[in-house]
């Protein structure tokens, strides 16, 4: 019997590895798989829908999935959690020292939609009373000029966004101090080079981290895996396949990160640091799935949406996936 061809566009991450080395199979499956980082992965599923199953940011996947003009259907496979306070990135000659010095400040950001910016948003309103209507919001390229939302977005009164000019970047507007900071998941490169009065709100930013996540419980979600809707109407086991081999893949990359013996990523101490992750977080540190934590965060990331503006009214995060992704078997 012939399989299913079907073709994936993700980030070449350790936990997605075993998908393009063979390792895993989608079953009933031919996959042929492609990395792309997550900038292209996510302008080419939102604009032009090129691949079967791919990575998704969480966000622009809610704002689709909203409007209802969502092409795919997710799958809670979390390809990218990342905490994020380290990406709010300041001019030190602003006096800026704390998150409520933001408030009338001009940000720079990539998009407003970026995931990472909604999970600092709402941080920056739950733990420190600073709202999304208290900055002024410039959007552009960071390092190329012309970046727009890639998903179209229709924010509401009271919030201050505007484009940047299509000749000019984020970085460079930071570097004049034309800005007085930016959000962003990728770090600049003004900061990267060390440019003069450019520094991060929160230096050391993994003490901080950690302390919001024992007070909150939340290790954000970023990324998500999306199968065409239209496939999906076909072929229903479709996504419990595919959910399934994600799964298996990632906890491939789980196991092999506490092998002593030999390590498995290119730093001292991964064993040690995964160690300290399973004492903070929890042994499953990077669910997949309908969790209990999971539940928790998919619901203050809902909250998020609509409070900024992504969403015209209050939805459930359940709409996001496939049923039966949320409902799996047990032994």
């Amino acid at each position: 019997m012939s399989k299913l061809p079907i073709s994936l566009s993700v980030g070449l991450y350790d936990r997605t590895f075993p998908l393009f080395d063979g390792q895993v199979q989608i079953e009933g499956c031919d996959l042929n798989p492609v990395p792309l980082l997550p900038e292209e992965c996510f302008h080419r599923a939102f604009k032009t829908a090129d691949f079967d199953i791919t990575e998704m940011s969480l966000s622009s996947h809610t704002v689709m999935t909203g409007a209802g003009r969502a092409e795919y259907i997710g799958i809670p496979a979390f390809t990218s959690r990342v905490f994020r306070h380290s990406a709010i990135y300041i001019r030190t000659d602003r006096g800026i020292n704390r998150p409520e010095d933001l408030k009338g400040k001009v940000i720079g950001i990539p998009e407003y939609q970026q995931t990472a910016n909604v999970f600092v948003r709402g941080f920056l309103q739950d733990e420190h009373g600073v709202k999304a209507t208290d900055i002024k919001w410039r959007s552009g390229g960071i390092e190329e000029p012309g970046r727009g939302e890639r998903a179209p977005i229709n924010l509401p009164p009271g919030i201050d966004l505007q484009s940047i000019p299509n000749d000019r970047t984020l970085s460079d507007m930071f570097i004049k101090g034309e800005i007085d900071g930016m959000m962003t998941a990728r770090v600049p490169s003004a900061f990267i080079k060390k440019m003069p009065n450019i520094g991060r709100l929160f230096p050391d930013y993994v003490p901080v981290e950690e302390a919001y996540f024992k007070k909150t419980k939340i290790f954000p979600i970023m990324h998500l895996i999306g199968i065409r809707r239209s496939l999906v109407e076909k072929y229903p086991w479709l996504p419990a396949s595919v959910f399934k081999a994600f799964v298996q893949a990632k906890e491939i990359a789980v196991h092999e990160l506490s092998i002593i013996g030999h390590l498995a990523v290119t730093l001292p101490w991964p064993v040690a640091a995964q160690e300290r992750a399973k004492e903070i977080i929890g042994d499953d540190y990077w669910a997949y799935g309908n969790t209990e934590n999971n539940r928790h965060i998919l619901d203050v990331f809902m909250r998020y949406s609509y409070e900024q503006g992504l969403i015209a009214t209050p939805m459930s995060w359940e709409t996001l996936f496939a049923p039966s992704t949320l409902d799996t078997s047990k032994i």
